[in-house]
Order: structure tokens, then sequence, then C-alpha cells
């Protein structure tokens, strides 16, 4: 737009220096370094970056460090010590610690040579019986922890203490037999020293675990269960999942795990020393926390565990290499793990924290100055009290009705922040029921030609209600945007809809890179981050139509048929997609320059369109999406209940045509009826009024209006 456009059409001339600061938010991308932040992988991103700088320093300080001998060597300890890292990062995930870990290393072990050193068992029968006396080891840990709910840290403390007298009684009696019966196995032999294309079998027997342990807690439901409990023991109860079997069973895995490395240990050294276990807890817990495994639980994964045992080896290779003590290998991973555990919780406090200050990435963004909405300013704005008279439906019983409805035989539906689908009966709309619960924020609703209601559930997606009460999801995600940092196939606030003559639904959703309860932020941040999405009732197929609108919103079908009309609410504007005809992939404007922020749109009886402003524009906000420099520093310094929002405390509903001719206003002063309209429906002469702040429904009497309109049953020919 040149200045002398700008200038005939009431905006102001843009200055080199707001080119500038627009062109500077418009191209570079602030954004992606708080996406990339928010990844779940970053999280395994920094341990693997400390792996590299640890195996780069000790290969310059150690010659032939990283040879593949040594490779070959520290692949082996990895995969022992890794099974152990495994089990107590599964007990850390649940919300628990296991220091009894060496202790069982040293009885698991002891029990694999006693079977096959001195009763010469065969190896089929020794290692199921080992397996065995680990999971009975981890079982008792488990039951105390798990079904008597004692405190993890003395409990392992505990039997740490009692696990290591018994390794030393029995290693005192059975030492010298074991140490005299070598077992004649190759098999046994193969276990400890065998190689497959240079790499040892305990190396392919930790991936195969560890890949059935990616697929338990990122894939199936005792994975989801573990981590559940781990993030908050009493949500998960609550929830309906059973805490204390699922923390006994994890600890009885880490009983298994261990045996597993201790089965290995035992195959490769067949030694059963007084040191055996000593301090392994130590090593296993610094790889644990090194690898970013959470100490307060809930949050781990296996490749964590896996980076973290890499660390801890290379280090305690490399210390050992240059001919440390012992003593000193265990003080510098106690320092490391004191580091280590002091970052963690302070990562974990500050975390979401540091994200957002980061993530959130206000753009430029300017709107010209607002229209007049004086009382006096002989426009169609001119403020009135025309929704004064208006009265309350279910006033006091509803909460967030933030769409309305109504079907044929004069019911009305809305939607309610609980998560229910609310029906009141005509003709008084005295009654209540619960037509559907769903869960999510049911936002906007539309009727099929079989009346089968749509509604889009902020967090969840588009669903449908049949007549039958019957809930079934339709869609809750579309194609993938391959530019995007961030996965923008989920659907995060699909909040409008409507649906064309051969079964295309079009609905909105406001942002891609917040979720519902901060869709201020998005306001805060104006970037563009919205879209139009297609279905296809026919086919199935969810697709994206438009992308990089500002808070779509409102979503209505033209009276062509062939194009429909969607609100930008943080751009207040309305414009026109055209999906069909010979204008098919265009964009035009309909209502510009809008005193408030648009909402939802709906047809009229007369063939035009009414539509909400969900509130007003104010100078303050005007002037600092002009300034993103501004809003980013208010971002990182300023409370977020102290942020500079857009006003949502007062609502108007208007009228207009598709030339884009504002025919009519209705306004409540003072917003003393209805504070906040997010949407209006029209129907057998009334209109009916929703507002997802309010805590009820407004309706008001229409003059000169058909008094038999009903919206879909026209759309669908049954009127």
């Amino acid at each position: 737009m040149n200045e002398t456009h700008a200038a005939k059409n009431g905006v102001a001339a843009e200055s080199w220096r707001d080119r500038l600061t627009r062109w500077r938010y418009d191209y570079w991308p602030d954004h992606v370094l708080g996406e990339i932040l928010a990844k779940r992988w970053m999280e395994t991103a920094i341990p693997v970056t400390v792996l590299l700088i640890v195996a780069f320093v000790l290969s310059e300080a150690i010659p032939n460090f990283l040879s593949a001998a040594s490779l070959a060597d520290t692949g082996r300890q990895a995969g022992e010590i890794g099974f152990i890292v495994l089990g107590m990062a599964l007990v850390m995930i649940v919300g628990g610690i296991d220091l009894s870990v060496g202790s069982m290393f040293a009885l698991t072990n002891f029990c694999a040579l006693f079977l096959m050193h001195v009763l010469k068992w065969p190896v089929a029968a020794a290692i199921p019986v080992t397996l065995i006396f680990g999971a009975m080891l981890g079982a008792v840990n488990g039951i105390l922890i798990g079904i008597f709910r004692l405190r993890a840290f003395l409990t392992t403390l505990i039997t740490l203490i009692i696990y290591r007298a018994l390794y030393e009684l029995l290693t005192a009696d059975y030492a010298t037999a074991i140490a005299g019966g070598m077992p004649d196995s190759e098999m046994w032999d193969f276990i400890g020293y065998g190689e497959w294309a240079g790499i040892p079998v305990v190396v392919y027997v930790y991936a195969a675990i560890a890949i059935m342990g990616h697929i338990l807690l990122t894939r199936l439901r005792p994975g989801w269960h573990i981590t559940a409990i781990g993030g908050s023991r009493r949500s998960a109860y609550n929830s309906g999942i059973a805490v204390r079997r699922t923390v006994t069973m994890c600890y009885v895995s880490s009983g298994v795990l261990t045996a597993i490395g201790g089965i290995f240990f035992a195959s490769r050294l067949a030694t059963a020393g007084g040191d055996i276990g000593v301090g392994l807890e130590v090593t296993v817990l610094t790889a644990a926390v090194l690898g970013g495994i959470s100490l307060g639980g809930g949050k781990g994964s296996v490749m964590k565990a896996l980076v973290g045992t890499l660390i801890v080896l290379l280090i305690i290779n490399g210390l050992t290499t240059m001919s440390l003590d012992g003593g000193y290998n265990r003080m510098v991973l106690g320092a490391i793990l004191l580091l280590a555990a002091a970052i963690d919780i302070r990562w974990l406090k500050n975390k979401h924290r540091i994200v957002n200050k980061v993530y959130v990435s206000p753009t430029y963004h300017a709107l010209p100055p607002a229209p007049s909405t004086a009382a006096d300013c002989g426009t169609p704005w001119a403020i009135n009290d025309r929704l004064r008279p208006a009265t309350a439906i279910g006033l006091g019983r509803i909460e967030g009705p933030e769409d309305v409805i109504l079907d044929r035989n004069d019911n009305l539906y809305a939607g309610s922040r609980h998560g229910d689908i609310v029906r009141f009966l005509a003709p008084d709309y005295e009654k209540m029921e619960i037509f559907a619960h769903i869960g999510g924020t049911p936002l906007g609703m539309a009727f099929d030609r079989n009346d089968n209601l749509y509604v889009c559930i902020g967090g969840m997606g588009l669903y449908r209600v049949t007549p039958e009460r019957k809930v079934e999801k339709v869609t809750d995600e579309t194609n993938r945007s391959y530019s995007s940092v961030n996965d923008d196939s989920r659907l995060r606030l699909a909040d409008d809809l409507d649906i064309t003559d051969d079964g295309l639904i079009f609905f909105s959703e406001a942002t891609v890179r917040f979720e519902m309860h901060e869709w201020a932020t998005d306001g805060l941040e104006a970037r563009g981050n919205g879209r139009i999405i297609c279905y296809d009732t026919n086919t199935g197929t969810t697709n994206t139509v438009i992308r990089n609108l500002k808070f779509p919103n409102g979503v209505c079908i033209a009276s062509d048929g062939k194009s429909f009309l969607f609100a930008e609410t943080w751009g207040c504007t309305v414009k026109r997609y055209w999906f069909d005809g010979p204008k098919k992939g265009k964009t035009e404007i309909v209502l510009d320059n809008l005193p408030g922020f648009p909402d939802n749109i709906n047809n009229s009886s007369d063939g035009n369109y009414w539509m909400s402003l969900v509130g007003m524009r104010c100078p303050a906000l005007d002037l600092a999406w002009r300034m993103p420099g501004f809003r980013t520093r208010m971002a990182k310094r300023v409370p977020r209940d102290e942020w500079l929002f857009p006003n949502i405390n007062t609502g108007c509903v208007l009228k207009f045509n598709e030339n884009g001719d504002v025919l009519e206003t209705l306004w409540d002063m003072g917003g003393k009826n209805h504070p906040m309209i997010t949407s209006m429906r029209e129907h057998r002469g009334y209109l009916y009024l929703g507002g997802i702040m309010n805590n009820r429904i407004g309706r008001i009497k229409l003059d000169n209006v058909d008094t038999s309109f009903v919206q879909y049953d026209k759309r669908w020919g049954k009127s």
C-alpha cells in the first residue's frame, strides 16, 4: 500500500522507521528459537551435546581413547550398566528412587555365578532363575514403597544395607567355590565375550530392550500411566490409574533389568569380589540425572538414559586411563551428580518461565485509527441501547456459552466450559438438560442436513453429536506444514465452522502456537498463527485451506455457495474466500478497520449477515501492536496478569452485507446486560446471544424480520 493510497483510506502513512520495523519482524524468525526450545527433543539435545564435548575432550587428551577396541570395551560396560540405568530411569519417572541397585547388582551377579559355577546348572536354567531372583529383590522395594507407601529414599537405603550384608555373608562362604568352578559352556562364554560384526552381544540385547522400553513409555498405556503417576500421583489416582500396582511393577522391572546387567557382568568377569556394586548407585543415579531423567518424576526417556550412561562411562574410563584411584572417580561422579541435581531442580522450577519468555514473539501489527463509536458520530457505529431489553436464559445455570444454535423444534443449544452441550427446551427455555458430554470447551456449532450437530472443541478438534446423542470424533488433525518447527498437524483451537451444500465443513483454528487458555497471548503476539481448515464429509479427509491468519473466527458460507466469509479477530477485518467457481483460491476484504474484534458470523433472514464484536479496540493496544520490541520486553519482565491484552468487556452485534456495508448495530451501553458477545443466532424473529465469559444466553426480539426463519432449515431447503 503506497502512502497516497493509505492517506485516502484514512490510514496513517507508514514511515520508513515503521517499514523497517515491519520488515525486520516479518522476515526475521524470532519465534523459531522459542519453538525449538519448546520441543521435547531439546531436553535430549543438551545431554547429547555434553556427550560429544566429553568425547572430544577425552579423545584429545588421551591417545587412542576412541579406538575400535576401546569402543568395544566401552560398549560392553555401557550395556551392563545401561540395564541398571534403564531400571533406575523407570523408577525415577514414576516418581521414586532406588538406592539399592548396587547391592541388587552384586546379589544377582552372585546368583548367576553360584548357579553356573557351583551348582553347574545349564545356561537356559540359570538365566531365568537369576531374573526371577532380581524380580524378587525389586519386589521387596516395590511392595514396601508401592503398596505400603513407605518413603522411597529411606526404604531403598535400608534395603541397600540389607542386600549388601547378605551379599557379604554369601561371598564369605562361596567365593572360593565360585573361583574354582569355572563352567565349561560356550554359550556362557559367548554371553560375556561374544561379538557379531565387531559389536558385543550385550549391545544388541541392550538395543532390543531399549527399543521395547521406548515403545512402552511412548506408545503403550502402561507407559503413559507411569509418566502420569510421576507427574502427579494424586491426579493419576483420581483418574482411575492403579497407582500402587504400577509403582510396584516399576521396582520389580528395575530388579529384572539389574539382574540382566548382573548376568552379563558375571559371564564376562566371573568374579564375586567384595567391591562388586560398591558405589554403583551413585554411578547409575548420576547417569540418569545427567541424561535428563527428572528427580521430580514424570519426565524421562530411554534415549536420555542411554546418553547419560555413555557420558558417565566415558568420564570413568577417562579418569581410569589417567591412572586416578577409584576414590577420585567416585568423588568426581558425586560432584557431577550434585551439580546435575541442582541444575535439574532449577530447570524444572524455571523451565516454563524461561521457554515462555523466548517463545512469545510479538511482531509488527499496524491498524489504522479506529472509527468513532460516539453516540453523535453520525455513522452506523454510533453506540445505542438496543440490547438493553434482552432477556436472560439460564442465568447462573450455564457458564461460557460461546456459541448458541437452535434446531427446527426451537430447542436452544449452547456449549459449557464444563465440557457439556446444554439444551434448553422450547418454548420457554426454563427446562435445561445435558444434551451431550464431550469434554474440552465446545465452541462453534452447526447442523448438517441430517440434524447431526457438528461442534468445534477447543483443544480437541471437530466433533459430531448425532440426533441420538452419540458423540463421535470427526477430526483432530490436518496436513502437516513442513516449513513449521511446531507440529501443526494437531488442532489446538478449532473455534467456528459452517457446512456447504455438498458436505464440506470449513472451520477456523485460531492459533497453532498456543492453547485455548492462552488466546490472549496470541493477541499480544499478533503474528498470524491461525488458519482455515476443510473437512470433507464425503472422503473423510482434512486439509488446510488458508494459513497465517490473525486469530480467524466466524466462518459462514456465503449466499453463492462457492465462498465463505470469515473474521480475523486481531486484524479487525472480515474477508471472503472462494473455494469454488471462477474466483477459486482468491481472498477479498469485505469489512476493514472495525472498531472492535470480530467473532462469529451467521446468516440473517434477509440474506445479510449477523456478526458479533467480542470486544473493542483501545488506543493503548493499537499503539503497542506497532511496537513489537515493547511487547517483547513486557512479556519477559511483567507478570502475565499485568500484560496489555485485548479488551473483551464490551460487546456489539452488527448486521452487514456482502458489499461491506454496515446496516445496523446493536449495543449495550456500559455492558450491564451482556458485557461481551461472541456469537448470535437469528431464529423465528428473535436474536439469541452467546458469550464465552457470560453466565447466561441473551434473547431479544427483532422488528421487521421473517418470523419463520430457521437458519439451517433454510440452508437445506427444509423450510
